[in-house]
């Protein structure tokens, strides 16, 4: 099937953003060829990567149809593809996968992507692939598909995503990466990197593990593959691929085999196989081992097309896209940024972990001076040599310079007097969750300051506006809440208070930019949004668990919904106390909706931190003198009852928080969960996944989410 016969496709796309491939000869050293080069570009800057819709595929196999036809006459002895600088290619374009409604559509586009790329595999002379920058999914494939290939030093961001977006790769990388490095290098590639928060490799990288043939510097780069490809052609180099494997040989197949049930474990563990897509592609990779290429490449195309069809894709589609690609990039309800202040020196109130890492935070991104304060020195210069440290490990790490790492150890100063706060433009406190304590701290700070300077407070819970109850400016106090560890979670609730002005909150929201955080903007309401969520999740466990569930069963209750983490797991991380203070601060604000658990108090006074410890098999258990703790109740439920309870439970809070207007809407909730807790994003966030269940209509009546934002449109 030609390129041109699949403009039945791409004429449902007038609006994509078209990737054009330019080709220009080049004529090689020594009078030995014309080597014909495509750039692929989509006319625009760095901003907006290069992807590929069918409009895209269709010019770009009708190129390779007319470098084949030359190559035929001999006219050409080389093809080489590279991308705009930065970027190779960014994958298919999701928008438009997105909106594939017909099954037979979903396999068009994947059948599309496999005739282009099997030209490009076929052209009659050697075809390069130059990865100068980003590659991922079907733009890494266009490598694979190449007969040889370079990289970039510089190139960042390469990897086979796939099962995170809830996809198989669809366009021969299954099939041609196992081969290349390896089964077990493949599944890391297309299974434990993208579990593992998206991970992917960097140029150096791909090179060690055989993706790429040669690598070079990024200032010449191009020229520099040509050369090398030169030599490839003429036969005067012939690149070595010690990773690459005969899927015939027996030895190979047992490796294969064991790659994959790794792989299969690796999924249960990171998705307790929530999500059908990673699954997905250990199917394929296990049977294409006896398969030719061809054979690969329908089972591809075939699995692709019903994927495109299920609500999980949709819903990752929606998270990744919609949520973290463009609404975190604007805020909704954030103040025009023009109103914002300038920040020049920040002031921390505290000098305990949190407080540390906010100062390591703030210097390293902000660049400028913060200031530590505590009751004592000893505490001071602890906070100070914890961010010292840091800093020294980023530098061991070779994650920054030594002229940054001195420059940001020189940011960082700390004091026994707020009196250090006087010239400072933000004050943030991360001092003790009890408010009569905030509340004196910022009595004291207030003192000190000017009247332009900005108040922060990072609670978890408690309120904003209680806190800003006697200041003589009100306005000036805005919750900055961070979550933990600070320089690794993206989030940042960003709470408005009844009296909280507009230049505060602008500035608030500059300054998140600045520290390459996401900011969602929050109404003033007990624990916000995330905490809230959670507590109310922990919660429902907690309770089945006291009246009478056994641990093991009420623990695992929620692994259908693939949680990077169990309710008693995540109770232990945060410490019990800790839960348990939030809780309270819950119940009182909302009654019997946040129970709190007489059981984990009891464990609290007598000092137990978590309720498992290891038993004698490694397997966790609850010891015999902890047990001896608690009393239970005689109405133990079932995982499933367990489960359904949770999602209810769900579904009313944050239909109340959404009636309360704790955000503008429910796509902020999805966006503070899959930052702020390590939400699976295959779920779409949590308004999706309680769609899908049906507990949205079971307690609220009706959806979050209309039908085609994060599933399937509704039928016409």
């Amino acid at each position: 099937m030609s390129a041109a016969e699949f403009q039945k496709l791409a004429r449902f796309f007038p609006d994509e953003t078209v990737t054009h491939s330019y080709v220009q000869d080049i004529e090689l050293p020594g009078n030995s060829g014309i080597f014909a080069l495509i750039t692929l570009d989509n006319g625009l800057d760095h901003s907006k990567p290069t992807t590929l819709g069918p409009n895209t595929l269709v010019e770009l196999g009708t190129v390779l149809e007319g470098l084949k036809g030359r190559a035929a006459r001999g006219e050409i002895v080389g093809v080489g593809v590279t991308g705009k600088p930065y970027f190779l290619v960014a994958g298919a374009d999701l928008s438009a996968v997105k909106r594939l409604e017909e099954r037979d559509h979903g396999l068009w586009m994947a059948q599309l992507g496999h005739d282009v790329y099997a030209t490009l595999a076929d052209l009659g002379v050697p075809s390069f692939a130059f990865i100068n920058g980003l590659a991922l999914g079907g733009g890494l494939e266009i490598a694979l598909q190449s007969t040889y290939r370079t990289v970039s030093t510089g190139a960042g961001a390469l990897g086979l995503p796939e099962a995170f977006l809830g996809l198989v790769p669809g366009w021969g990388g299954v099939y041609i990466l196992p081969r290349l490095i390896g089964p077990e290098n493949a599944v890391k590639v297309m299974i434990e990197n993208p579990l593992s928060n998206n991970r992917t490799l960097t140029g150096p990288q791909a090179f060690q593990l055989g993706i790429a043939d040669a690598i070079f510097e990024p200032a010449d780069f191009v020229e520099q593959s040509i050369a090398w490809a030169a030599k490839v052609i003429a036969g005067e180099t012939v690149p070595e691929r010690g990773n690459s494997v005969d899927p015939a040989d027996p030895a190979v197949a047992e490796r294969w085999a064991g790659a994959v049930a790794a792989g299969r474990a690796s999924v249960e563990a990171k998705t307790s196989n929530a999500s059908p897509a990673p699954a997905k592609v250990l199917d394929i990779l296990e049977a294409n081992r006896t398969m030719s290429k061809a054979e690969s490449a329908a089972l591809e195309c075939e699995t692709l097309a019903d994927l495109m069809q299920t609500d999980e894709f949709r819903s990752t589609v929606y998270a990744f896209l919609d949520l973290v690609q463009k609404r975190s990039k604007r805020p909704a309800g954030a103040p025009d940024r023009k109103l914002a202040r300038p920040v020049t020196k920040i002031g921390v109130v505290g000098a305990g972990l949190m407080a540390s890492q906010l100062a390591l935070l703030f210097a390293r991104q902000l660049k400028v001076p913060v200031v530590l304060t505590d009751i004592d020195q000893e505490r001071v210069d602890k906070g100070v040599a914890y961010v010292h440290s840091e800093v020294d490990k980023l530098l061991g790490k070779k994650r920054i310079s030594s002229d940054a790492a001195n420059r940001t150890k020189a940011l960082v100063s700390g004091s026994v007097s707020k009196e250090a706060f006087a010239d400072a433009d933000f004050v943030i406190e991360a001092v003790f969750e009890e408010l009569n304590v905030k509340k004196q701290v910022f009595a004291e700070v207030e003192a000190i300051v000017s009247p332009e300077c900005i108040l922060a407070t990072n609670t978890s819970s408690l309120s904003v506006t209680a806190m800003a109850e006697g200041l003589q400016h009100p306005e000036r106090l805005v919750g900055f809440h961070f979550f933990n560890p600070v320089a690794v979670m993206p989030l940042l609730e960003i709470v408005r208070a009844p009296k909280t002005d507009d230049a505060v909150l602008a500035t608030a929201f500059e300054l998140a930019k600045g520290l390459k955080k996401t900011a969602v903007l929050v109404k003033d309401a007990a624990a916000f949004v995330v905490n809230r969520i959670l507590l109310r999740l922990m919660g429902e466990v907690i309770a089945a668990f006291d009246e009478g569930t056994r641990a093991e069963v009420a623990d695992s209750a929620l692994r259908p919904m693939g949680l990077p983490m169990s309710p008693f797991t995540l109770s232990a991380m945060v410490g019990l106390p800790v839960a348990q203070h939030v809780q309270e601060s819950l119940h009182a604000a909302f009654g019997e909706r946040f129970a709190v658990s007489q059981n984990l108090r009891k464990l609290i006074d007598n000092g137990v931190k978590s309720l498992w410890a290891p038993g004698p098999d490694g397997t966790p258990v609850i010891p015999t003198e902890t047990l001896a703790l608690m009393s239970f109740g005689t109405e133990p439920s079932t995982a499933e009852e367990v489960l359904r309870r949770t999602q209810d439970a769900l579904a009313e809070e944050i239909g109340f928080m959404l009636a309360e207007g704790v955000v503008a809407g429910p796509e902020d909730i999805d966006l503070c969960v899959i930052l702020g807790a390590g939400w699976p994003m295959f779920l779409g966030g949590i308004t999706p996944y309680l769609d899908r269940v049906g507990a949205s209509e079971r307690v609220n009546g009706k959806r979050f989410l209309a039908p085609g934002i994060a599933s399937k449109p509704a039928a016409s």
